[in-house]
């Protein structure tokens, strides 16, 4: 599990939604010490949150992860995402050994997390920039692109601040990155793969139940792209108490589900008219908008009564199909004594004739049967 838990480090150290006509390039680098069945440093590249590039330690080479990335790219482009994934490994290994030291560990599993990347709104032009590290799953350090410092979370992060704040050279390798290298490569790879970062596809979505005293599900699965939202509202205003919102989850064909529960059991009958269940998908315009309705809910009621029937009537079928069988070879049994026994009272008659045959040739009258 704790392969899970650094792959969700990554995802909450700073993966956020985008707006319709913002685009982000974001990259997460992961290292860690001594957690089994994971390398040790990992690198994912993404767009518009999809995953366009990888590299870990075990493969020790960057590759495209979307078609239309690796169509637009050449191999020595490749080579020098290969030669900077390996700078950073030997970074990261390094920093973990220093943070171990600074928060006074002595082994056991560690994570070590970068973020950075910026964002480009197509409409307007602006950009925006980020940076931030994060260990053991809680934020360490962030660079403050507005400023040119370096923001602390930790007490251990304070002679880095320090360190990085008086360090020129790095301040202004880092405002000209996050401003001007990182735009102009995110604009690069919209253009290569538009046509599907900008696709829409609706969902559809179902009320279900898992029986009258459970929750009220709203599910909506099928939808691209994964900027989604879903909530639950009464008279028009959304609902937060009684509602447990579920994150959002990829299906097998790249398109992605998410799910919300609405507590139904203090909801009177007569007011179930009141609540909706609205899905959002950024870039479309309309929302798709489902009324709370006994008639429309899906529910395992009547799939539990037909499996109970069913777990019933097997074992009778079951007996059954046991004493017919039990019969039939019974039957067969006898069937082949009778065939037997009559093999044998005819071979008897056949003796018998041949008999009277022989003796009949021997005397002169004989009886006639």
């Amino acid at each position: 599990m704790v392969t899970m838990k650094a792959f969700i480090f990554v995802l909450l150290l700073g993966i956020q939604g985008a707006a319709a006509v913002t685009h982000s390039l974001k990259y997460f680098l992961t290292g860690s010490s001594q957690v089994p069945n994971f390398p040790e440093f990992v690198v994912v590249g993404m767009v518009d949150d999809v995953q366009i590039d990888y590299y870990d330690s075990n493969m020790e080479k960057a590759v495209p992860k979307q078609d239309w990335i690796a169509k637009n790219t050449d191999q020595q482009y490749w080579e020098s995402q290969t030669e900077k994934r390996m700078d950073a490994q030997e970074s990261f290994k390094a920093n973990i050994e220093i943070l171990e030291q600074a928060f006074k560990q002595t082994g056991g599993v560690h994570i070590f997390q970068r973020m950075y990347g910026c964002e480009w709104d197509e409409e307007t032009g602006e950009v925006n920039g980020y940076e931030q590290f994060g260990y053991d799953g809680e934020d360490f350090i962030s660079f403050d692109l507005k400023t040119g410092t370096w923001v602390s979370k930790k007490q251990q992060a304070a002679s880095t601040k320090n360190k990085w704040d008086h360090n020129r050279a790095l301040t202004a390798q880092k405002k000209n990155y996050l401003t001007q290298e990182c735009p102009e490569w995110l604009k690069k790879y919209v253009t290569y793969g538009r046509s599907s970062l900008m696709k829409t596809v609706l969902p559809s979505v179902s009320l279900l139940q898992k029986s009258s005293s459970s929750p009220v599900t709203c599910h909506a699965t099928g939808f691209y792209p994964n900027r989604a939202e879903m909530v639950w509202k009464k008279d028009g205003v959304e609902l937060h108490e009684g509602v447990n919102k579920g994150e959002i989850l990829t299906n097998n064909d790249g398109t992605f589900q998410m799910s919300v529960d609405l507590d139904v059991s203090s909801v009177h009958p007569e007011d179930w008219h009141r609540y909706r269940c609205v899905f959002q998908l950024s870039g479309v315009n309309e929302d798709i908008v489902t009324k709370l309705d006994k008639t429309v809910i899906k529910t395992n009621k009547g799939k539990s009564d037909e499996g109970n029937f069913i777990s019933l009537i097997i074992p009778v079928v079951v007996a059954a199909l046991v004493v017919l069988a039990a019969i039939a070879v019974i039957a067969f049994i006898i069937c082949i004594f009778i065939y037997i026994f009559t093999l044998i009272f005819r071979l008897c008659k056949l003796l018998l004739i041949l008999a009277n045959k022989i003796f009949c040739n021997k005397k002169s009258s004989c009886i006639r049967n």
